[in-house]
């Protein structure tokens, strides 16, 4: 099974990478380039309300019709959330089989990739096992909603041949199966290291490298077409907003779990004698981001510079607090940075 599973996902691999010698190309894709702090993409099936909700979130035109594949390219937009320039993308309506090519599926789903979080829209007057189709075109494409990445590492060595180690109970993977998906990628000589509860297509995943984790808000779009307690359901489904798009309802809840799934931190300027600048925040969308990345995001040549900052806000132990480089920043920080004389 795992030598199988091995071959699917390299044979899946080549479908979607075309290789060097390939005439073509990848095909037509689409031109939209990255603006903003952060860029959030809209997926569904045909005519379940995406250009509305482009329209009404950001007063961009999207051609709206009563009819499917009304979008036929990708509608950038741009909307404001907590201070944070946010492009969202009206991606064209994918159908069953996108992965393997069906429509403008593999273009869609490669613009997905980009995107810090992925807005899943479907239409509640729907079955929702919509919600699965989607979910499965996405997996064969190498995007993992709602996912961290497996705690699992390879280090390749020149002998030794394969050795496993786990520290999680858990696991029911066996050597023999492990080592098969190691020889179909050619890997003969290596210590893999489990600290997660896996299974082999995790392995199959660490080995590829490519794929790609991205949190995932399902909006439940046209509420405004069913019953009150067909809507108390809806609100029990995880990592779910319910929304009417052409009502414009419940678009602070939708708004707020945005910014709640983008895990942005705002950090706000200080020069010397002047007040903070609200106006300009320098927006990371790091994990646990330091001093260091800030200077970096400002100007690579700030850290041969920088001789300490004075920070004030929630990671300051008191106001202001002298750190260095290795401080960890907190949402809506001041920094003021010292150079050196």
């Amino acid at each position: 099974m795992g030598l199988l599973k091995a071959k699917i996902a390299k044979l899946k691999r080549e479908m979607f990478v075309p290789s060097k010698g390939a005439g073509g190309g990848a095909g037509e894709g689409f031109e939209v380039s990255k603006s903003g702090d952060a860029r959030v993409g809209m997926i569904g099936f045909p005519s379940v309300g995406k250009s509305t909700l482009l329209s009404n979130l950001t007063g961009t035109e999207s051609e709206v019709a009563a009819y499917e594949f009304t979008t036929l390219t990708c509608i950038p937009g741009v909307l404001d959330v907590k201070g944070t320039k946010v492009q969202l993308l009206d991606l064209p309506g994918i159908i069953e089989g996108a992965k393997d090519g069906k429509g403008r599926g593999k273009q869609v789903i490669a613009v997905a990739r980009t995107c810090n979080l992925i807005l899943l829209v479907l239409d509640v007057a729907k079955p929702m096992k919509h919600m699965k189709i989607i979910e499965n075109e996405l997996e064969g494409f190498g995007i993992r909603l709602n996912k961290t990445p497996p705690n699992i590492t390879i280090r390749k060595h020149d002998k030794g041949g394969i050795k496993v180690s786990s520290t999680h109970s858990g696991n029911d993977l066996s050597i023999e199966e492990i080592k098969a998906v190691c020889s179909e990628y050619r890997i003969t000589n290596a210590e893999i290291t489990i600290r997660c509860e896996a299974t082999i297509d995790d392995v199959i995943d660490v080995i590829e490298g490519n794929r790609v984790y991205i949190p995932c808000i399902y909006v439940l779009n046209k509420i405004d077409q069913i019953s009150v307690e067909e809507l108390e359901l809806l609100m029990k489904v995880q990592h779910a907003v319910p929304v009417s798009g052409h009502h414009k309802w419940n678009f602070d809840e939708l708004l707020d779990k945005m910014w709640d799934y983008l895990h942005v931190v705002r950090v706000y300027t200080k020069p010397k004698g002047k007040s903070p600048d609200y106006n300009e925040p320098v927006v990371m969308k790091a994990t646990n981001p330091t001093v260091e990345q800030f200077c970096l995001r400002l100007h690579k040549t700030l850290l041969n510079e920088f001789k300490y900052a004075l920070v004030w806000g929630a990671s300051a132990k008191h106001t202001p607090q002298r750190v260095g480089k290795e401080h960890i920043l907190c949402d809506e920080d001041i920094i003021q940075i010292v150079k050196k004389i």
